[in-house]
């Protein structure tokens, strides 16, 4: 989800909280302050896989975030490298136009026996992107993606978010919501499953996604 084992955040991370406990996903939103500015898109900002040489700057996004739970910069590299399909980075551009520093990425995989189910581990929004529906348009990215490729196209999306992770389930109850699509909460994995302490991760269902537009 955010930040710390699943991660899907912008502004927060959905490893999975937003405070000291880490989680899997982050949220683009924890910046959401009512204000206008919070629901303008970024300009300029583009959104492409990754490749290998990209697998550092995921890690150090992951590890800025300050909610999401840290892997190993190994794992950034197998994502950025065999999941790049299912993977995102943002981008805004530099002073000369071109591809500047990424803002972003997320990361997610099919489920291997389910592959028209999405599941998405982390998603991290630098702090000067966040807010502005960076984390929204890296899941458009990776699901309308899917309808154009050899598999089955997502039609289903799976995270965990901890319970108190308020800014990456709105982030994606907001991006449900956007794609016609419903949310439910159903048991994840439960703290007893963790060996470290880690805190429940419940599950997100996302289901009936709306395809592209």
């Amino acid at each position: 989800m955010v930040d710390g084992g699943m991660d899907t955040t912008d502004t927060a991370t959905t490893n999975h909280s937003t405070d000291d406990s880490s989680t899997d996903s982050v949220i683009d939103d924890a910046d959401d302050t009512a204000s206008s500015r919070a629901a303008e898109p970024l300009p300029g900002l583009t959104v492409r896989p990754p490749t290998t040489q990209d697998g550092a700057a995921m890690w150090r996004l992951a590890r800025d975030s300050g909610s999401l739970d840290l892997n190993s910069s190994y794992a950034y590299l197998l994502l950025a490298d065999h999941f790049a399909a299912t993977c995102r980075l943002a981008f805004l551009p530099d002073d000369t136009g071109t591809e500047g520093e990424p803002v972003g990425f997320v990361s997610a995989y099919r489920l291997p026996a389910d592959p028209a189910t999405l599941f998405v581990w982390q998603v991290a929004v630098d702090p000067r992107a966040r807010g502005r529906r960076v984390a929204g348009r890296l899941l458009d990215a990776v699901v309308d993606a899917t309808a154009e490729g050899d598999g089955p196209a997502v039609t289903r999306l799976h995270t965990t978010v901890t319970t108190d992770n308020a800014s990456s389930r709105r982030v994606f109850a907001r991006w449900a919501a956007e794609r016609g699509a419903t949310l439910q909460e159903t048991t994840g994995y439960e703290a007893a499953h963790f060996p470290d302490g880690h805190e429940a991760e419940p599950l997100l269902v996302i289901e009936g996604i709306r395809p592209p537009r």
